[in-house]
This record gives structure tokens, sequence and C-alpha cells, in this order.
């Protein structure tokens, strides 16, 4: 697992795309059991190298119930994106996650991890790309239809502010797929 993220930490597939230098950002070991798997880091995680280190991340940890530590320790949770690099800004937010780093990289991480309990989809892509032809026609109904695709994946919205008005028009998400997920990480977190 450590060449492996090495090389990752030494990729540069993309950067005649990228605003920045390359710079992957992601947090994992052969122990995580939950996965999660969301779009890019935003200027914050790239600027500090830490995955979630920002208000999404503040409330994707509220929604698994866990802290910053435990949220960080490699040994519960793997963070990859679909895109390891920062991919700039666009006329609504960031850029869409570079194209490159899923099929290049992910197969590679997840054969080396051993005992993983959940992967979170985090985001379209995330859903689009592992949900494939069971995916439905958007991501609310993605999430809403979460259970068919457990235990193997659960998918999300992502906590961005920027959702707040799609957790209004969905209050089932916090009332009920937000406790599935705090029990599952529960579970998890005893074995």
């Amino acid at each position: 697992m450590e060449d492996l993220l090495q090389k990752i930490e030494q990729c540069i597939i993309c950067k005649e795309f990228l605003p920045n230098e390359p710079k992957p950002v992601l947090s994992i070991s052969r122990e995580s059991k939950i996965i999660i798997i969301g779009q890019a880091p935003g200027t914050k995680a790239h600027q500090s190298g830490i995955p979630w280190n920002d208000a999404s991340g503040e409330e994707l940890r509220r929604w698994l119930n866990v802290d910053r530590n435990q949220f960080y320790d490699t040994s519960i949770f793997g963070i990859m994106p679909m895109g390891f690099c920062y991919p700039g800004k666009g006329k609504s937010g960031d850029l869409p996650p570079r194209p490159e780093c899923a099929p290049l990289w992910h197969q590679l991480i997840l054969e080396q991890v051993t005992d993983v309990k959940l992967i979170l989809l985090i985001g379209n892509y995330a859903h689009k790309y592992y949900l494939k032809d069971k995916s439905y026609k958007n991501l609310t109904e993605n999430v809403e239809h979460y259970k068919e695709f457990l235990p193997k994946f659960l998918p999300l919205v992502h906590p961005s502010p920027r959702n707040k008005l799609w957790q209004k028009k969905n209050p089932w998400f916090e009332e009920e797929v937000v406790p599935e997920l705090r029990r599952i990480v529960r579970e998890a977190l005893k074995k």
C-alpha cells in the first residue's frame, strides 16, 4: 500500500488541466473499514493536504457522528476522491473531478484494503461511477433508495453548505438516512 500511495503522490497525469501543481489529497490504509469516495479536494484541502478540511467535512462528520480524530484515523476511514487534485473553479463552484484518477487508481487501492465494511459514495460523480447501470435517474433517487445498495455502498448527497436547500426539501434524509449511516458506522467501529 505504501508503494502505491507514493506513486499516487507523484502522479502528474492531468497536470496540464489543473490550475495548480498536482497535489493528490487522500487518506487511506490497508485497515480502513469505511471508504469515503467524494468528488475532489476543494481549495482548503488542496492548501492543507487534509481531505474534507472545510465546512463540508464538518457536516459529514456530523452525519457520521464522529470527531476529527476518528475521521482521520485511517484504520477506520479511508478517504479517496474521484479526482485526487483540486480541479479549479468553475462558474458555479469547483470544476468536476478530473476523469483520469478513478480508472487509474481506485481499483488498485481497493484491492489492497482488506476489510471494508462500507463505501460511502458522496455526490453524483461517485454515484455514476460506482453504481453504473443500477443508478437511478438522479442523485436524489439514489439516496432515497440507499437500502438497495447496502451493504456495499451507501450513496449520499454532498454535505456542502450549498446543499442545505436540498436537505430542507428532503427531510427524510436527516430522519432516515443519517440515523442508518450512524448505525453502520457504530457497528464498524465495534469491530
